[in-house]
Formats: structure tokens, sequence, C-alpha cells
């Protein structure tokens, strides 16, 4: 850990840095604040010791300097003449203490190894907040299809934007994989997201859940209660399945989208709101309104900016990266030594309907490497329903002409010892053909 000492008394400084440095911490010094300012601009500083009167202005001051400009930082205020009025200033201002010199002086070791002990705990969260970014950012979608690679391009472009993103598509498309690369690219990436399933609730307890309520406004509410509307503050509320929002619970919805404002059930004051709504279906929200179960208005606040999601079986080429993907995070998971999945198992793969969608190949991988006992993921693995897919496929190509052609030429070749000219003669067409048909079907 980096300690800065701005003292303009020179034998303080001097004693403070030998005592300071003897607990293996690196530290500097200089005695005015423009010396802090330069080193605070030109180094990393954890933690920095600061007189509150010095020559070139005030140290109480200045910690709301360094905490505007240098936040991961904390700031320990030293004084000669301690007063309650400074001390309240200089915690207002960020300080992680103040500290009167002389009578506080066995105080300022255990004072610092809490200060770089919350120093490290932030820079701990930081590292993780960005390993998690890192988890949700676009790059971490699989699949180069046409269809997926638009989705996300549009997801790109609103993602930094305050607008409100509808997500449609299939369940188990990853709209909420979506709606996380989309808050982790965003301006409150740094503020919580929190998601809600709308389906999950009825009418009465989605109120709750949503916009919180006040103790006794129904029963079994013994206490207040925060809404994740209010958990979400600053950041982005994810609202899975909003096709399924009770209607007479759409208006107080729209009230939050259009003026920001909502109340507690039971409450009669109202709350600000300060967020970015992402909402997600798999509901063709247009014939819902048709059918009078969806407002217009609420779609048209929501829906201002709408990214479709492709299904799995519109994407089939991606399945074996994406079947790969998952081998290798559950394989790890379940000590299993699984690197590669067999040609006949992909085979199959791509031929199953995922009705699922992603979501739903995720759990057949998972239950296959569960299955499996060798270095490679085996046909013999996955679900019964997944391995009939390729026998059926298999049995609906040998009733093709194209199959019986391949079979009759080889045969042909087999009983003349692989004499083209006397194969063409018997099956009665040109060598010529008979070059093309063995091209077109790969004969060796």
């Amino acid at each position: 850990m980096n300690i800065l000492i701005i003292d303009d008394e020179e034998k303080l400084r001097g004693l403070l840095k030998r005592i300071i440095s003897l607990e293996g911490y690196k530290v500097v010094d200089t005695n005015t604040l423009a010396g802090g300012r330069q080193i605070l601009d030109t180094q990393t500083i954890d933690v920095v010791l600061c007189d509150v009167k010095l020559p070139d202005g005030n140290g109480v001051d200045f910690c709301r300097e360094v905490k505007d400009k240098h936040r991961d930082a904390e700031i320990i205020l030293l004084t000669a003449y301690g007063n309650i009025p400074d001390g309240v200033q200089a915690i207002k201002n960020g300080a992680f203490d103040y500290l009167v010199k002389g009578n506080d002086n066995d105080k300022i070791i255990p004072l610092l190894s809490r200060a770089t002990e919350k120093v490290a705990l932030q820079n701990k969260v930081k590292r993780l907040e960005q390993q998690l970014g890192d988890e949700h950012s676009f790059d971490k979608i699989t699949g180069d299809s046409p269809a997926l690679l638009q989705a996300i391009q549009l997801a790109r472009k609103v993602a930094p934007t305050e607008a409100a993103v509808l997500l449609t598509g299939e369940t188990g498309t990853g709209k909420e994989v979506f709606a996380r690369a989309i808050y982790s690219n965003s301006g409150r990436s740094n503020m919580p997201f929190v998601a809600l399933n709308c389906s999950a609730f009825s009418k009465e307890l989605l109120e709750s859940e949503l916009f919180g309520h006040k103790a006794g406004a129904f029963t079994g509410a013994t206490r207040d209660k925060k809404g994740l509307v209010e958990e979400a503050r600053g950041g982005t509320l994810f609202l899975d399945e909003i096709g399924e929002m009770p209607a007479d619970l759409q208006p107080k919805m729209l009230r939050l989208l259009e003026n920001g404002t909502y109340m507690r059930v039971g409450d009669t004051r109202e709350q600000k709101a300060n967020l970015r709504i992402i909402a997600a279906t798999n509901r063709d929200l247009e014939a819902e309104i048709a059918a009078g179960h969806f407002r217009s208005d609420l779609y048209y606040r929501i829906a201002v900016f709408t990214i479709e999601l492709p299904s799995l079986k519109s994407r089939v080429h991606d399945i074996p990266a994406i079947a790969e993907h998952f081998l290798h995070l559950y394989a790890p998971k379940t000590n299993k030594n699984i690197k590669t999945i067999s040609r006949e198992a992909l085979d199959a793969l791509k031929q199953h309907e995922w009705r699922g969608n992603v979501r739903e190949l995720k759990n057949v991988i998972e239950r296959a490497v569960i299955m499996e006992d060798t270095n490679q993921l085996q046909l013999s693995s996955l679900p019964l329903d997944v391995q009939h897919c390729r026998d059926k496929s298999q049995l609906q190509a040998n009733y093709h002409l194209s199959h019986v052609e391949e079979c009759h030429i080889r045969k042909m070749l087999l009983f003349t010892n692989g004499n083209k000219a006397e194969a063409a003669r018997l099956m009665d067409i040109g060598l010529a053909t008979l070059y093309r048909k063995i091209d077109e079907y790969g004969i060796k």
C-alpha cells in the first residue's frame, strides 16, 4: 500500500514517515497541498495523511478535492487544534477519520491499517465487478449467424443510451443474457441490476415486489418493504415476461415510465424513481393489444428500441459452438476431462428441434457431461429424444434417390475393382457422367 503524508512540520513529517515505513508501507511525503496534488496525479496513492492547516490551503477543503478526483484513495486529516465543526465537515467531505496531533499518535497505525483494509476491499470489489462485466460482455455471446450478429449490433448501439429496450423472441433465446450485456455496457453498470419475472407472482404480490408496501397495507404486511424499483435505484430493472403483467397493474408501470414516479402499496406519498427499464417477452404484444390484454400506451413506452432474438433452430450453424461453450463450462464443474464432442453427437444436436432454444441446449449438455465417462462427449450420453433425431435423419436420407444412386455406384466400382470405364459401361452411362457423380458424392 502507498501512503502520502502532507504536513509542513518537517520533524513530525519525518517521524511519521519512519514509523509508517517500519510497518511495511511505501511512503512519500510533501509539505504543501500543491505537492500533494502533483503526487496524486502521477502516482497510485491508497491513503493520504494530511494536515488541516497548510501554507497553501486547508486540508478539510482538500479532502473533498481528493475524493472527487481520486475516489479510491482514503484520507485521514491531522490537526494540532481539533474542533468539532472541522471534524464534522471533514467527515462530510469524505475523510476516513480526523485526528488530533500528539494526543492520538498511538491511534495512527491502527487507523491506517483499517483505511488500507478498506482500500483493499474496494479494489477487490472493483476487480470482481470487472470480471462480472467481462462475463456479461457482448463478446461472450456465442454464435456468428447473421440474425444473432444483427441483434448484437443493435444491442451495442442502444446500450450507452437511456432508452427503454424491449427484447422479443421465443423462450430460452437468451433475453436475460442480452439484458445483462446491455446493462454492463451502459453508464449505469456500476449500479444495481435487478431482475423480475412478471409471470412468477399474482397481481397483488407483483405490485408489492415492484413498488414495495407500507406496514399494514394487507394481511401479513407487518413492516415497510422496499420494492425492486427502489432496490434498482440508479441502475437497471429487467422485467422478464412483461406480457404476463396483469392489466390493472399496467397503468402504474406506465406512470413509472412516463413520470418516473410510483407509490408503495398502502402509501399515499409519491416516490421518485431513477432507473432504466429493459423488458422482455415471448408473446406477440401487438396481438395482445388487439385482444385487449395489453395497453398500447405501455407498449409504446417499453418498445422504444425493440430487439428480436433469433431462435436456435434458425441458426443451426451456431449449435456446435454453443454446445462446446457449455461443455467447457460444465466439464470442470463435474471434474470431467471431456474435451470434444463426437461428430455423431454434433449431428444429433443439429437435427434436434430445440423448442426450448439455448436454455434447452444448456440443460442437455449439462446432463450429457454428467453421463459421459470418456474424454469425448458421445451420442450415447445425449437424451434419447436427441439421439433419435439423428436416427430419423439417417432413415430419411436412406430414402433419397441420391443415396440409392451413390450406393449403386459404390457397388459397381467394387464389382469392377475400381475400373471406371467398365462400371460406366455396365450402368449404361457416359464415363464423364460417372466421374461427375464420383466427385459429387465424394467417392474415393
